[in-house]
């Protein structure tokens, strides 16, 4: 398939090219005539999924429940990238983590919320939003 190019102005620069070459799905930059490195593209999940980007405090706390639901030992990282599954928590695990998470930050999970929890970053994540959203009522 042919690369397409797509140009426009930018307050950041007199002149923006965005040429995508279709075949294999990369995306090259070019800002006043500097090329910037190509980037691929990726196919997106099928699952739908808002990330706000949780504070690092935030994320820090949510490690610090996992970590002591868990009875995990100091030399096993735990990260916002570190998934339920992986640090050996089961389904009852994942419920205790939930209700940990729930007197630590004083709120209140959902069943279907907590359903989509599978990393300590979604945990951070849907802990922000529900505070926030407690905040403003």
């Amino acid at each position: 398939m042919a690369a397409s190019t797509i140009s426009f102005s930018s307050p950041l620069a007199s002149s923006l090219s965005l040429n995508k070459g279709l075949a294999n799905n990369s995306v090259s930059l070019s800002i006043n005539e500097r090329s910037f490195p190509a980037l691929r593209l990726q196919s997106a999940s099928r699952r739908f999924r808002v990330s706000c980007a949780a504070k690092p405090e935030t994320v820090d706390k949510v490690c610090e429940v996992v970590r002591k639901q868990l009875a995990l030992q100091s030399d096993v990282a735990v990260t916002g990238d570190s998934k339920f599954a992986a640090l050996g928590a089961d389904s009852l695990d994942t419920v205790e983590i939930v209700m940990g998470l729930e007197e630590e930050f004083g709120i209140s999970v959902e069943e279907e919320s907590a359903q989509t929890i599978a990393t300590v970053q979604d945990a951070a994540d849907l802990i922000e939003n529900l505070v926030e959203k407690k905040g403003s009522a």
